[in-house]
Order: C-alpha cells, then sequence, then structure tokens
C-alpha cells in the first residue's frame, strides 16, 4: 500500500508567500474607478506568483499532493465585477500548468461551504454553479483538468434530509456535465454521514472524498470498515487513486475542530483499516500547520515497523 500525503494552500515558512492575498468588495468600491481594475490584477499577480513558488517548494520537498487556494482570484465570482481573470495572466496560468504538469503534481480545490446544491433555493444554486465554473476555468487555464478536482459538501439538510437529498440530486443538473465529471463529494462533521454521501456519490457516480476526521464526528450506524471498499470504488473510473481527508481534533471540548498537528493514535486505526485492503490512496492534511503537520505525520508512520519511506511525502506499508 503506497501512501501520498499534500497540504492545503498555504507552504508556512516561506516569507510572505501567501497565495490568497484578497480584496474585499467593500474595498474594492471605494476605489476610484480607474483604479480597480488594477488593484484586482495586481492583488491576482501576487497569488499566482506566491503559487508558483510554494509549487516548487513541494517539488523540492517531493510534495506531489497540493490543494490550490479557491482564493486565487479576487472578486471573480462576485455579480457587480466576474471579471476576466484569465486573459490578462494567460502566461502566469500556463507556466503554473507547465510546472504541475512535468512534475505530475496532483492539484484540487475545495470551494467554500456556501457552495452546495440542497437550497430549495435557485440563486443558491446558481451561485454553486457560478463558484463550479470559476474553480473549472483556473483548472482549464492551467491545463490540469486531466486529474484536477473540485471537491465541496453535500449541502444543508434544511429540517428534512430526504427532501434536501433529492433536492441534491435535481439541482446538480443544472451543473454542467464537463464540470461534474472533475467534482468530488465528501462527508461532513454534522449533517450527511459516510453513509449518506456514498449513496449520493454513488448515484450521481461522483468519486467520494473520505474525511475520516468528519467521520469520527458524524458517524453511521455502521463501523467504516464496511463501506470503505465502496468509497474508493467510486474512483475506479478515474485515472487517480483514491484521496482521504486527515485530521485530528483540536481538543474533546471542541472536537470539531482541526488540531495545529495530526495525532498519529487517532489517525492509526483508520491507516490500519485500509491497510486489509491494500489500496493506494493519497492523504490530504487538513491541519492549521499544513505543510509543518504534513512532514511531521510522514516522519511518524515511516517510524512504524513495517513501513518504508520512499520519498519526503510518500510511505509504503
Amino acid at each position: 500500500m503506497k501512501l501520498r500525503f499534500g497540504y492545503v494552500a498555504n507552504a508556512l515558512g516561506l516569507w510572505d508567500a501567501s497565495p490568497s492575498k484578497a480584496l474585499t468588495f467593500s474595498r474594492y468600491s471605494m476605489l476610484p474607478k480607474d483604479e480597480r481594475m488594477e488593484k484586482l490584477k495586481s492583488v491576482t499577480a501576487q497569488n499566482l506568483h506566491h503559487t508558483k513558488r510554494i509549487l516548487y517548494y513541494n517539488i523540492a520537498h517531493e510534495i506531489e499532493l497540493y490543494r490550490l487556494s479557491s482564493s486565487l482570484v479576487p472578486l471573480a465570482t462576485h455579480p457587480e465585477v466576474m471579471w476576466d481573470f484569465y486573459t490578462p495572466f494567460k502566461k502566469e496560468w500556463k507556466e503554473l500548468g507547465e510546472i504541475i504538469q512535468q512534475f505530475n503534481l496532483r492539484v484540487s480545490f475545495h470551494p467554500n461551504q456556501f457552495t452546495l446544491f440542497t437550497s430549495p433555493k435557485e440563486e443558491v444554486t446558481m451561485n454553486a454553479v457560478k463558484d463550479m465554473e470559476y474553480h473549472f476555468k483556473m483548472l482549464e487555464a492551467m491545463n490540469a483538468l486531466p486529474n484536477g478536482l473540485i471537491n465541496i459538501h453535500i449541502g444543508g439538510a434544511y429540517g428534512d434530509k430526504s427532501k434536501s437529498l433529492s433536492q441534491f440530486h435535481q439541482n446538480l443538473k443544472q451543473l454542467p456535465q464537463e464540470i461534474k465529471k472533475h467534482m468530488t463529494l465528501e462527508n461532513d462533521d454534522k449533517t450527511y454521514d459516510v453513509q449518506e454521501t456514498l449513496m449520493t456519490c454513488e448515484k450521481e457516480g461522483i468519486p467520494m472524498v473520505l474525511d475520516y476526521h468528519h467521520h469520527m464526528a458524524n458517524q453511521t450506524d455502521d463501523d467504516l470498515h464496511l463501506y470503505l471498499q465502496r468509497i474508493f470504488h467510486t474512483w475506479s473510473s478515474t485515472n487517480v487513486v483514491p484521496k482521504v481527508h486527515i485530521s485530528s481534533p483540536k481538543s474533546d471540548q471542541a472536537f470539531r475542530s482541526h488540531a495545529d498537528f495530526v495525532s498519529l493514535d487517532f489517525v492509526l486505526p483508520f491507516l490500519k483499516m485500509a491497510k486489509e485492503l491494500d489500496q493506494d490512496f493519497d492523504l490530504m492534511i487538513e491541519a492549521k500547520q499544513k505543510n509543518l503537520a504534513m512532514h511531521k505525520l510522514v516522519e511518524d508512520i515511516a517510524a512504524i515497523r513495517g513501513v518504508k519511506r520512499i520519498t519526503g511525502s510518500s510511505v509504503e506499508w
């Protein structure tokens, strides 16, 4: 079983390298009209440049798995802005894509919790489609569509989970098929558990991203091992191995919150369970200390008897 590890957005330790520098609509509106576009371009240019620095950091540390920031382009989907973020940066997008392809990096996006398809309100669904289109366009600009994915949650229950799931399937028809092909769904920590998410994925033909921490906070009636093989099987139509999200609780009182690092004791039962299936998969670390937490967890796992470290961010067990 080969395990590759990655992290989210920011590479801590790189000076001033945030790929998520923001420009709020309020601040944008206060600028003179002739300065607004230049400010949008300036912030975007910084985010793209910092992303390039982070990709080179990943290459230097043999990290093949990386979640790009959803905030690369400020106000990209704001109804009063919605600007062309591709044409002015053709060269920069292409350069990022060339790095991704040359070093065979697996990149993804994770839009925010408001990108959902369970709402009875049409405008919420239309905004979700718009946000998925924005992420798709970024993958397309980088020529990263061959294995680039966009991961979201199912959404809210609105007091009736069965009705909301039915609404999800109906609303998802609004999403263009070419974008849906790059979509994954993740179980969440409060509403839709592993079983419900898996059944939704199987019905729609969408790969499922298992979030182990979320599962521990929102468990099904059955044991996880009963579903794990089916979860991995949802990836069979893709050209990439399954992906799992890993984190651990900040505390017993703040169980759903992510800790700075990942507790080996917390995730080890899952890793042992997965080992029985002998399935290669990738693990996205969702910890406050980002890449530092990833490095620490790889070291901890590599110290287990029978585990062999094969690169800076991958092991064989």
